[in-house]
């Protein structure tokens, strides 16, 4: 294991217990040292009271134990808070935390730096890609904002959810958010169970045709367009993975674990929000399957698109209905911080992540 390559939190337990097995250390240290982490969020090792002190300085010497670190946060009216969070490299992503009913608290994470799909639609897709996150920087969201909310919000402050619909595209960084989604899923950690993870692509077909080999989560895919042509003009990867390549590729997606594929569609006015986009969706759609989630668009600074009025909108969902289609539409939330779909997008590269 090459020295500072391996994050420590992006490791199963199994996978901590084989490696501390592999360096002379006993294997049951693996379990205290995920509850220090993982249930606790304890990352000061002086702290860590019943881990031996040659396993703490040993990950020191030899294991990445950054955590990345919020060096902003925005708070929505709505309860939404958007972070800036930094990494090791002084690159920054932003994570959004969202509340909802039931005390369920969704985060909402990055998988890259910037993002190479290039979405029109999207204030993301304005950066182009930087790098892909490591699996560790990709926990290590989860960590340091759920660290952050106990802190400032509430000590017992937990996040319920996570959906990969943050800043880049999930399958684009396959590896590093399969192994993250093993971590998120780990039952003696985090231990979200699988229908509380949403993997969102914008249509990656060669990737969505490996999802046998990903863990069983729920799986949305970015849509926005029932026409060749529009989902052209909003999604440039519809070029190289038209409509047809891309519902093969999703008719092979195992639905074992979660019976729905559901669909995300961005309802712009006067663009996908006519007669022909649902009968283009209706032709599209297994009713057995399919949910639609309509985005009502959120605009932002310079963007050339516009929301459809709120009239639009509730006809395109009960029409939608009409047609035998379970679709609901999202609440917009943190809009007033640039925190909504599509809005995400790493404003502040150049601040000093170690400011105090």
């Amino acid at each position: 294991m090459a020295k500072k390559e391996v994050s420590l939190y992006s490791l199963t337990l199994e996978e901590l217990r084989e490696y501390l097995k592999e360096q002379g250390f006993a294997k049951f240290a693996a379990d205290q040292v995920y509850n220090w982490i993982f249930k606790r969020y304890e990352f000061d090792f002086d702290k860590w009271s019943n881990v031996s002190g040659k396993i703490k300085k040993h990950f020191e010497e030899n294991l990445d134990t950054f955590l990345p670190k919020v060096v902003w946060n925005g708070l929505s009216k709505d309860g939404t808070r958007k972070f800036l969070i930094g990494m090791n490299d002084s690159n920054t992503v932003e994570a959004v935390a969202i509340p909802a009913k039931n005390n369920r608290l969704t985060l909402c994470v990055s998988s890259q730096i910037g993002c190479a799909i290039g979405c029109t639609f999207c204030h993301t897709g304005t950066m182009g890609l930087t790098r892909h996150l490591t699996t560790g920087e990709v926990v290590g969201q989860y960590l340091a904002v759920t660290k952050w909310l106990r802190e400032n919000v509430d000590e017992e402050a937990r996040l319920t959810n996570i959906v990969y619909m943050g800043q880049g595209e999930p399958l684009h960084n396959f590896n590093n958010v399969k192994q993250a989604t093993k971590v998120f899923m780990e039952e003696k950690g985090i231990g979200l169970g699988q229908r509380k993870i949403t993997l969102s692509t914008s249509g990656l077909v060669p990737q969505i045709e490996k999802l046998q080999d990903f863990p069983p989560v729920n799986v949305a895919i970015s849509l926005h367009a029932a026409h060749n042509n529009i989902r052209t003009e909003l999604m440039p990867i519809n070029k190289a993975y038209d409509l047809t390549r891309l519902f093969e590729a999703i008719r092979k997606i195992p639905l074992k674990a979660h019976r729905w594929i559901t669909y995300e569609y961005i309802l712009i006015a006067d663009l996908n929000d006519r007669v022909e986009d649902l009968d283009g969706l209706s032709d599209l759609l297994d009713k057995k399957v399919s949910k639609v989630n309509l985005i009502p668009f959120n605009e932002y600074p310079e963007s050339k698109f516009k929301r459809p009025s709120d009239e639009k909108i509730k006809w395109f969902q009960d029409e939608l209905n009409r047609r035998g289609y379970i679709c609901t539409t999202r609440t917009t939330k943190g809009t007033d911080i640039l925190a909504a779909c599509g809005q995400l997008k790493s404003e502040h590269d150049k601040l000093n992540l170690w400011a105090d």
